[in-house]
């Protein structure tokens, strides 16, 4: 199989009448060493703007709560405001996967914001999981230890892994507050080392995750300022992780960096990440040849992600011509409005009934919410979690009903199903596309087909 005809589909968002595909890893590989076009076209959230809107949320519930005047109105509006920047958040990245020329940038954006999931549990933080996914962007095509830094010390992590809960048992607001009985949280200690870095089967103990969240006390989020180094909540002394001593008296910022970095580059790390993303792009059982050959490319390379990528893509095994991936949601989305010719200025161009009801309220019947991952291990890879009843049912139900919402005319038929499919065009489908009674059913059958769903 030509690289023009599998690139689309395992290392992109599928084909568009209006872009030609990658033809060669070297197309790909040189977007991604570039700048990022699409962050330009479309800027996102920043931290210090999420802050300020949580900020304002949180000012204006307590003057509605005293009864201020003009409160109550001007609370309903800031509500209307951060649930238009998660509807946002979703455009834009639905925007950039439509238009991004190669879908790679896209997709490992896409990889990455679920590898360090992070999910709003109360209103006020919806800005700030918005703002963490645009921190990662930065990143993707740098060094991990870069990308982790950014992900664990980012105000939205600490809030969602209870990190702003854990206290120094001996540290000096511990022991000056003994009735408030604060004391460790290990849920960032534990899910770093366990899904960020090492992996389940990393060599670390009980002991490493206690040590590393000893280490981790002190990061706190303020309002104004996002994350900070508090020494007066940290563990005095040092603590030793993974056989390492760090930290000591006084307690700092620069002690958690080096623990990071450490974290980063373990050859444990190297292996869980090239796993994680073979899997993620060309198959649940990737050849160990495959992952050996993107590991060793992360060792040499000190983390740097770019050559992981290039293996990832020129590697025979990520060659082969089988498809055994279910489209996730969003990808399944965002592939269709790209079949169906909308560039990402279209799509930023789409009200707000439109982009809620053919996309936000879609992904969540799919099973897939905008950014609400159940549980701190993300989405799941499997493709039978993708496939119950209910949800292919909620697939095809967009594909009847998303055309006609979102074009004025439908496309002819046969050449659709050409253009959509390209070379992976079924003859079942081939044939059974002309004899529909209707374009919308004609397009239906095309945007839930098997070719469509698998990648």
């Amino acid at each position: 199989m030509q690289f023009s005809t599998l690139a689309p589909v395992r290392f992109g968002f599928g084909l568009s009448p209006r872009q030609a595909p990658p033809a060669s890893p070297d197309e790909i590989l040189a977007a991604l060493r570039g700048p990022d076009l699409m962050a330009q076209r479309w800027p996102g959230l920043t931290t210090q703007e999420a802050l300020q809107m949580r900020d304002e949320f949180l000012r204006l519930r307590k003057a509605e709560a005293l009864n201020e005047p003009g409160a109550t109105e001007a609370f309903k509006r800031q509500r209307q405001a951060m649930d238009a920047s998660n509807l946002g958040g979703l455009q834009r990245a639905l925007a950039r996967a439509v238009e991004d020329p190669t879908g790679m940038r896209e997709r490992l954006h896409a990889f990455w914001r679920n590898h360090f999931t992070v999910r709003a549990k109360r209103v006020p933080e919806m800005p700030l999981a918005i703002a963490h996914v645009e921190a990662l962007r930065p990143e993707i095509t740098g060094s991990f230890p870069a990308l982790l830094r950014a992900s664990t010390l980012h105000p939205m992590m600490l809030i969602y892994l209870d990190q702003v809960a854990s206290f120094g048992p001996d540290s000096k607001r511990a022991r000056k507050r003994p009735d408030l009985k604060l004391g460790l949280n290990e849920n960032l200690a534990r899910e770093l080392m366990e899904l960020h870095t090492l992996g389940v089967g990393g060599s670390y103990t009980q002991d490493d995750v206690r040590q590393l969240a000893e280490l981790l006390t002190g990061l706190r989020v303020m309002d104004d300022q996002g994350t900070i180094f508090a020494p007066d909540f940290a563990e005095p002394g040092a603590e030793t992780v993974l056989g390492r001593a760090y930290g000591g008296d006084p307690a700092k910022l620069a002690d958690i960096e080096q623990v990071l970095t450490a974290l980063a580059l373990h050859p444990d790390t190297s292996r869980h990440i090239a796993t994680k993303l073979a899997v993620h792009f060309v198959g649940p059982e990737p050849h160990k040849a495959l992952t050996g050959a993107m590991a060793e490319a992360y060792l040499g390379a000190k983390g740097e992600l770019m050559p992981v990528y290039e293996v990832l893509l020129t590697h025979p095994e990520a060659q082969l011509p089988t498809f055994p991936k279910v489209r996730q949601p969003f990808d399944y989305i965002a592939t269709g409005y790209r079949a169906m010719g909308f560039d990402g200025a279209a799509v930023m161009a789409f009200n707000g009934v439109q982009i809620r009801r053919h996309a936000f309220r879609s992904l969540r019947e799919m099973g897939q919410g905008w950014l609400s991952a159940p549980a701190p291990n993300g989405w799941p890879e499997e493709a039978e979690e993708w496939v119950s009843p209910q949800q292919l049912a909620s697939r095809i139900n967009w594909a009847l009903k998303t055309p006609a919402g979102l074009q004025a005319k439908l496309p002819e038929p046969a050449e659709f199903a050409r253009t959509a499919l390209g070379p992976r065009l079924s003859e079942l489908v081939a044939q059974a596309v002309p004899r529909s009674e209707s374009r919308a059913e004609a397009t239906a059958l095309v945007l839930a087909s098997a070719e469509m769903n698998r990648r």
